[in-house]
């Protein structure tokens, strides 16, 4: 264990960090925007731009890699969306905030690529997996221990800001000094969405529909809070929550899904997601219920991401998987990017319980087009289906299609096998 990650510690360490800042700016978003009074539809548009920085993002530093390298656009960015960070306190403006937003979301994708890059390079067919893992946990410890640095300072001044600009500063220092060159990034065209509908349908629609509940849940949740009435400590604690249920559920889920009909699966997720929806706008005033809610919403969205992925891959030949992740990514973040505007839409309609309602309609269509496939297309058997593997939905293509990969060479490795590890290696 030791040797397989005595060479991407300090990747992990550096994710480990930026994940601090970027989730504290996520959690300050909704905080500041209601010292400033902005609405929850204004906050809905800064909520998206940060998936649409994201989305173009992973078009173009692939790009810009081949021309400069991997160390000079991972500085580059990391530079921008450190003072992007600090510009928010000193520019309380939704306009602003949008640009601003668009230009993290941009640096934090160039991030992921680099960082993914470097990762993937650095493990062994043998270890990746478990690299793999490493890296899931690291982002989402990093998210969770931001809602606790968020006591260290007010929302109304620019000291969270600035220690989130530091955290994503320092971030480098372990990456950068250590990383070795790794070959540009090569990611593979996206397949369209035409082909990719034709040839998991259920992965496409709901993967679309995911994007917009994962955005909710990561952009709004702080919003929702603050219109209730939370105090900083109670939104921060919502958050951490919702990002704690799914580092729990990961592992049953992922398991469960590797030895039945994984349609079945997310069908059970969806509903579950749906009915803690439910629960979360009945008992808004009832802040341990809510705490319960949002730990079963938070905790069936992100291991339902890497189930969506798997069920395609289960459909699809293996030469054909990294075009489909690049497919899915694009699709995933058309869904962030819609998801957050319909909330702040309902919220300003209906008031705060829109944001449950969005979130809980949204795994209703999930579940129901789940049930509906199911009457459509013969299940897989579950020895030939391929591994499930633990993926987050902030990940950019360089890790789907990583995951992919070493589904495929595993099921390779071990053709006889009945069934599969599933997420006992995630």
């Amino acid at each position: 264990m030791i040797k397989e990650f005595s060479g991407v510690w300090p990747l992990l360490l550096g994710i480990l960090l930026i994940m601090l800042g970027n989730g504290m700016h996520f959690t300050l978003i909704g905080l500041r925007g209601g010292i400033e009074g902005f609405s929850a539809a204004e906050l809905a548009f800064v909520t998206s731009a940060y998936f649409l920085g994201f989305l173009s993002g992973a078009r173009y530093t692939p790009v810009m890699i081949r021309r400069v390298g991997h160390v000079r656009v991972f500085a580059a960015l990391g530079s921008f969306m450190s003072a992007g960070l600090i510009a928010f306190p000193l520019l309380a403006e939704p306009w602003a905030w949008t640009v601003l937003r668009i230009l993290i979301g941009f640096c934090m994708s160039g991030i992921y690529v680099s960082a993914e890059s470097w990762l993937n390079n650095a493990s062994s067919n043998e270890s990746r997996g478990k690299v793999l893992a490493a890296y899931m946990i690291a982002q989402t410890l990093g998210i969770i221990g931001a809602q606790g640095l968020l006591s260290l300072g007010d929302a109304a001044t620019p000291v969270l800001f600035i220690i989130a600009s530091i955290m994503v500063s320092i971030s480098f220092g372990p990456i950068l000094l250590s990383a070795t060159p790794v070959p540009a990034a090569e990611t593979a065209r996206a397949m369209s969405l035409r082909r990719l509908y034709g040839e998991a349908p259920l992965g496409t629609v709901g993967i679309f529909l995911l994007g917009a509940v994962y955005a909710v849940l990561t952009g709004m949740a702080a919003v929702f809070g603050s219109l209730i009435g939370l105090s900083a400590g109670q939104v921060a604690l919502l958050v951490a929550v919702l990002f704690g249920g799914a580092l729990v559920l990961q592992y049953p889920i992922g398991w469960l899904s590797d030895r039945i009909d994984r349609r079945k699966v997310i069908l059970a997720v969806s509903v579950i997601g749906a009915g803690f929806c439910a629960l979360g706008a009945a008992v808004t005033a009832d802040f341990q219920l809510l705490l319960i809610a949002a730990f079963f919403v938070g905790g069936v969205t992100t291991p339902l991401y890497a189930l969506l992925l798997a069920y395609t891959n289960d459909w699809l030949a293996t030469e054909d998987m990294p075009a489909a992740s690049g497919g899915l990514v694009f699709t995933f973040g058309l869904g962030a990017i819609l998801g957050p505007l319909a909330t702040g839409w309902a919220m300003d309609g209906i008031g705060p319980v829109g944001f449950w309602l969005v979130v809980g309609v949204t795994f209703a269509a999930i579940a129901l087009f789940a049930l509906y496939r199911m009457t459509q297309r013969a299940s897989t058997p579950a020895n030939e289906t391929e591994t499930y593997v633990a993926v987050l939905p902030s990940t950019s293509t360089v890790a789907v299609e990583a995951a992919a990969n070493w589904t495929t060479e595993l099921a390779e490795a071990n053709p006889q096998e009945e069934g599969s590890p599933g997420a006992d290696a995630a």
